[in-house]
């Protein structure tokens, strides 16, 4: 499983924008290059690993909650 978070307006801009990263990243690794930060909307990769093919068909985009922040509200705090 891969996680990609940014911001989309869109499932459909989400699954694209997390593809073009993803896209990014694997020909920056392949050219021996750095990968890419962080690029508009947040969108951006940490790494990639060779023999690893992501099924984009499979792929399914929604709302991101970190359940580890400390933000977070538990169902215990008032």
């Amino acid at each position: 499983m891969h996680d990609f978070t940014g911001k989309a307006t869109s499932v459909t801009q989400a699954l694209n924008r997390a593809h073009q990263v993803y896209d990014a990243a694997f020909a920056a690794r392949q050219a021996g290059l750095e990968i890419p930060g962080q690029q508009d909307g947040g969108w951006g990769a940490r790494g990639v690993r060779n023999g690893w093919e992501s099924d984009w068909a499979a792929a399914k985009a929604g709302p991101w909650s970190n359940t580890n922040s400390w933000t977070r509200k538990k169902p215990y705090e008032l």
